[in-house]
């Protein structure tokens, strides 16, 4: 029985369930990010908002100077997460093989759950419509043989579109189009492509394996298999997190050390949150650092006893980046951290704990409150 797969991606997600919230919303350029008099980058920008040029990580400053009359929200990723769970809960009502891409997107393998509904293509708009229902928000379908497939297929459809490619008809779908549609063709690998006369996929398809290999190694082997229509990776659920990380870039590089701990914290409490929320501790903390001139270091320490508080592991993470300053004191334009080594909540408790039983419950409240009220309900003042 030939394969067959649904890539699904929500359109226009963060954006989309501020406006199924606020009806009043619909129709209009919208931008979550934040405040534009702010330094911060877009998160997501509604359909209306697309065509003056706005797409995420553009500066807010600029994507209020192309378009002055959009609505700027500022991102509740609480709200996000909520509606993502709720998403993929009715995936799973249709098919048990799930493989989310983060938030807004998955992966289902459908073969022989189709045939209750007479054909994939009723299945797929039995799932657009119970998402639309249940959720307000609009989805795109592709459905092919294979993922890589199923994924340029969604691309092709939105917003709110199906677009089912029929068995051997692959390599035919993906020929014509240009090579950075094609999933793992970023843009440095499409500038090289384009440096050897490759600009289609079906142009990329045609050239020897060899030559492609030798150009890019194990990507090449990867990227040619799929330009041809080949892709036998499994629809798979995701194993244990290894790591969890948060980063922003600025819209102007600085060198404010005011500004960049400021940044840091807010990162240091979103990926603690993160911690807490899946009963996780990190034993590792590693801070990530870009220049202006985009050379970008990374620096970890490995903390005598997990945890998961803020305090900790902005305190761990703000001393990597003294050093890290101190080492190469140039103005920087991305500033990111990543928790690792994960470990579960359990630890063992010393005499005087108190100061830890303080931290803990500080931090779970000021958890429920970003729940209840949003991200910036409640925030840090000291640096």
């Amino acid at each position: 029985m030939a394969r067959c797969i649904f890539h699904i991606d929500l359109d226009a997600f963060f954006v989309s369930v501020e406006q199924a919230l606020d009806p009043k919303l619909k129709g209009k350029p919208v931008i979550v990010g934040g405040d534009p008099e702010r330094r911060g980058v877009v998160a997501s920008a509604s359909y209306e908002a697309r065509p003056f040029g706005i797409h995420a990580g553009m500066p807010l400053s600029k994507a209020r100077r192309l378009c002055p009359q959009a609505i700027f929200i500022q991102a509740n990723f609480h709200r996000y997460r909520d509606a993502s769970a709720k998403f993929m809960t009715i995936l799973a009502d249709f098919s048990p093989y799930i493989e989310p891409l983060g938030l807004d997107e998955a992966y289902l393998d459908v073969a022989g759950y189709e045939e209750a509904y007479g054909a994939s293509r009723q299945l797929a708009l039995a799932i657009k419509e119970r998402i639309y229902k249940e959720l307000r928000l609009t989805a795109s379908v592709g459905i092919a043989t294979c993922k890589v497939v199923a994924k340029v297929a969604s691309a092709l459809c939105k917003p709110n579109g199906l677009l089912e490619i029929t068995p051997g008809k692959e390599q035919a779908f993906l020929s014509p189009l240009p090579v950075g549609k094609l999933p793992g063709v970023g843009k440095k690998t499409e500038q090289a492509l384009k440096g050897m006369n490759i600009t289609t996929i079906g142009e990329l398809a045609s050239v020897p394996l060899e030559v492609v290999k030798g150009n890019f190694g194990a990507l090449g082997l990867v990227i040619h298999r799929h330009a041809n229509g080949i892709d036998d990776r499994k629809v798979e659920a995701p194993g244990e997190p290894k790591s969890i990380s948060q980063q922003i870039t600025f819209s102007q590089d600085t060198l404010d050390l005011h500004f960049l701990k400021a940044n840091l914290r807010k990162l240091c409490e979103e990926v603690s949150m993160e911690l807490r929320c899946q009963d996780k501790q990190t034993r590792c903390v590693t801070l990530k650092l870009r220049y202006a001139d985009f050379k970008t270091i990374s620096r970890q320490v490995t903390l005598k006893e997990a945890s998961n508080a803020n305090q900790v592991i902005f305190t761990t993470a703000l001393q990597l980046l003294n050093k890290t300053l101190t080492q190469r004191a140039k103005p920087a334009r991305l500033i990111g951290v990543k928790v690792s080594n994960l470990v579960g909540k359990e630890r063992q408790l010393h005499m005087f704990d108190s100061e830890i039983e303080k931290m803990e419950r500080l931090n779970r409240a000021m958890d429920q409150i970003r729940r209840k009220y949003g991200p910036t309900a409640i925030k840090t003042s000291k640096i």
